[in-house]
């Protein structure tokens, strides 16, 4: 791989899901330091080596590289048991990481009552439910922008842990009704974890500008994707954390102007699980093809994918909001399952082309979406192409086709789920 700046963002450009796990991956070796700035653990990457698969919610999937360090932001909200979890099924397979995870004291905690009022809430809900993990993240930034939540640090000053733990759930019973819940029982746990990941805790602000200032490369995984943002999504169908780019600077405490490369990850479909508008939705044999082909099932809820054509006119907006310096395209290969190609390139309202991504949701359900129609490359096995040139002319017009309409440079494609399955064009 080509030397990469000192620091470098990974975004998601769709609903989620547009394997950025890939992408951290191939870049992994060239940098030093991981970091997390938005999520939970409702977040997912699954990456591949030599087809054993590797899976990660919360803690950063470039840890699969052994020199890197990890740092969980103070933007993140953790539920530590899960945490610990993930990192002793990762030890299952060999890889150690706890030495090499810091966690931000300025980050929230989850608790498992979020989880059990994520779960309430959505039955609330009923038929408005918006489509939630259920892993307790929306409950806990609600905490923490009520100024009532916990933070990380916390329980380094435990003295005052039992009574503010205490407080907050029976704020939450009072709101809830009386679910079970041993609150003993989690104040003794979280004593022995405040002792056991005390080599963990760090300032993080410091951490992650002290290694930037040195020039040591760092690499942000941003989870989710930009239209699951809490403010530029399709809400309330949405995440509860910023995963557009404001939320790297706000997430980790780094300046804007320390930033120079944002790589946006595009699935050469689109996917999104859970509930709300998705305008190139296609509840058809293509749709059931994209699912089956591209094993469309959510690595953290196993949710099967609802799938559909590209949709340019949204990829637009989010190269808008996030100001891509350049571009990722994976699962290239699934596409070549068709005898020809659609890509959503405008949206219609009453007859009118939109000029803008819609905010109203009931506009975005009723959009018409015009399609361009390109030739496909059936039958033909990508996976082991390694160089631009090396795909078919159909592919190679697919990409270049994308890359024209959004005028961003598409430089890594994705054609296979192995780790090695990666066009690097620069």
């Amino acid at each position: 791989m080509k030397r990469e700046p000192a620091l470098v963002v990974v975004l998601g450009a769709q609903w989620g899901d547009e394997g950025k796990g890939k992408l951290i991956d191939a870049l992994g070796d060239a940098f030093d330091v991981s970091a997390r700035c938005n999520g939970g653990a409702n977040a997912g990457h699954t990456v591949v080596v030599e087809g054993v698969k590797y899976k990660f919610h919360l803690l950063p999937s470039s840890l699969l590289h052994t020199h890197t360090i990890a740092l969980i932001g103070n933007g993140v909200v953790v539920h530590l048991a899960s945490m610990l979890e993930e990192a002793a099924a990762l030890e299952k397979q060999g890889v150690y990481v706890m030495e090499r995870v810091f966690l931000s004291d300025r980050a929230h905690l989850v608790f498992d009552y979020h989880q059990t009022v994520d779960g309430l809430r959505e039955t609330e809900r009923a038929g408005g439910k918006i489509g939630t993990t259920r892993k307790g993240i929306g409950p806990c930034y609600t905490s923490k922008a009520s100024r009532d939540g916990l933070r990380v640090g916390d329980i380094r000053r435990f003295r005052n842990f039992p009574e503010k733990y205490r407080r907050n759930v029976t704020e939450q019973k009072m709101r809830f009704g009386n679910f079970e819940h041993d609150t003993r029982a989690e104040i003794a746990k979280y004593y022995k974890l405040a002792h056991a990941l005390e080599p963990n805790i760090t300032d993080s602000v410091s951490f992650v500008n002290s290694k930037l200032d040195a020039g040591i490369p760092t690499m942000v995984e941003g989870a989710n994707a930009a239209l699951l943002d809490i403010d530029f999504g399709t809400y309330p169908y949405v995440t509860s954390s910023n995963c557009t780019i404001g939320g790297i600077f706000t997430g980790l405490g780094i300046a804007p102007q320390k930033l120079k490369t944002v790589y946006g990850v595009v699935k050469a479909y689109t996917t999104r699980v859970g509930e709300g508008p998705f305008p190139t939705e296609q509840l058809n044999d293509v749709g059931k093809t994209l699912q089956d082909r591209g094993f469309e099932f959510g690595s953290t809820t196993g949710r099967p994918r609802r799938c559909g054509w590209l949709d340019l006119c949204l990829l637009k907006y989010t190269t808008t909001l996030n100001g891509y310096t350049a571009i990722c395209l994976t699962k290239l290969d699934i596409m070549s399952h068709f005898e020809t190609v659609k890509v959503g390139v405008k949206y219609k309202f009453c007859g009118a082309a939109l000029s803008y991504y819609p905010s109203d949701l009931d506009k975005l359900w009723e959009v018409e979406v015009e399609y361009i129609e390109l030739p496909g490359w059936k039958g033909v096995d990508i996976s082991h192409a390694r160089r631009f040139d090396e795909l078919p002319l159909n592919a190679q017009l697919y990409v270049k086709y994308i890359e024209d309409f959004l005028e961003v440079p598409i430089q890594f494609i994705g054609v296979g789920a192995a780790r090695d399955a990666i066009i690097d064009r620069r």
